[in-house]
């Protein structure tokens, strides 16, 4: 599983309305878990939480919560037996509206509101087994960018099949080339007065 797709199984979560029951078995499976694992935990069978979350050993502890709990869920996760004992890497708990994690090793901590989660999966990437080396932490918004553009090309080529024939697809990568810088001029302000470009082709 490569960064692109974990981005974007996690920004579908994060649009999809909040199901505190099923969230942390759906983080897991976004970061790669298979479905025989996530039955396990859901079973009970590998689950060693002891605050009513889903713990993977020598992993991930996560608590969905009570509105307005995160902040202090994420304490109790951190002061769990369970997390110590089971070698847990990163505790997460959330609301659905604020969203609050841990790298118990490093130190680092999120605290964002839920919908903006996605801008921090490159924070979670050790747990598909993927180096969060300095470069893809720091570029993670580079990865989401290039996934949405990834998935507007391939909605172009739905609706445009003759786009991506050979005689086409020069046009089509100059055409996306041209997408790509007048975004990073609009996000510039070398088009001059905010949101031109995205209010232009909005219409």
């Amino acid at each position: 599983m490569n960064a692109v797709v974990i981005e974007k199984a996690i920004t579908d979560l994060a649009e999809h309305p909040f199901d505190p029951v099923d969230f942390p078995y759906a983080f897991l499976e976004a970061f790669g878990n298979k479905a025989t694992t996530i039955k396990r935990l859901r079973a009970g069978a590998s689950n060693k939480s002891d605050l009513g979350g889903v713990l993977q050993t020598s992993n991930i502890h996560l608590l969905a919560c009570e509105a307005g709990q995160a902040t202090q869920m994420l304490a109790a996760l951190k002061a769990s037996s369970a997390t110590a004992k089971d070698k847990v890497k990163f505790i997460l708990a959330t609301d659905g509206k604020d969203f609050e994690a841990e790298d118990l090793a490093s130190g680092q901590t999120i605290a964002c509101a839920f919908k903006d989660f996605p801008d921090h999966f490159g924070f979670f990437l050790p747990l598909a087994g993927i180096s969060t080396v300095r470069q893809i932490s720091e570029n993670a918004f580079d990865i989401r960018a290039t996934s949405r553009l990834n998935r507007l090309y391939v909605e172009l080529l739905k609706y445009n099949p003759e786009w991506g024939t050979a005689g086409r697809r020069h046009g089509m990568n100059k055409f996306v080339a041209r997408l790509i810088f007048c975004f990073f001029a609009e996000d510039t302000d070398i088009f001059i007065g905010k949101g031109r470009f995205t209010d232009t082709i909005g219409r």
